[in-house]
């Protein structure tokens, strides 16, 4: 299967869209929303809240803050 080079959802056969650049990219798009997106507003997947790189990108950036963070050690006296 074939991923939205966008938003990172599968698509089936016989959907969505296929758009060839003169310096031979491909780039496959399930919606006119993620081809507007990247071609016409020139938009990054990681900066647009519902692909999937950004939703991964904010579960990295959770996991990494409550590694960060460590329970104080307690002095015994």
């Amino acid at each position: 299967m074939v991923k939205c080079t966008f938003c990172g959802n599968d698509l089936n056969l016989g959907t969505g869209k296929m758009y060839v650049k003169s310096d031979g990219k491909i780039f496959y798009f399930c919606s006119g929303k993620c081809e507007k997106n990247m071609l016409k507003l020139k938009r990054k997947p990681r900066n647009v809240k519902w692909t999937e790189i950004a939703k991964t990108e904010k579960r990295k950036v959770k996991t990494s803050e409550t590694k960060s963070k460590s329970i104080p050690k307690v002095k015994k006296e």
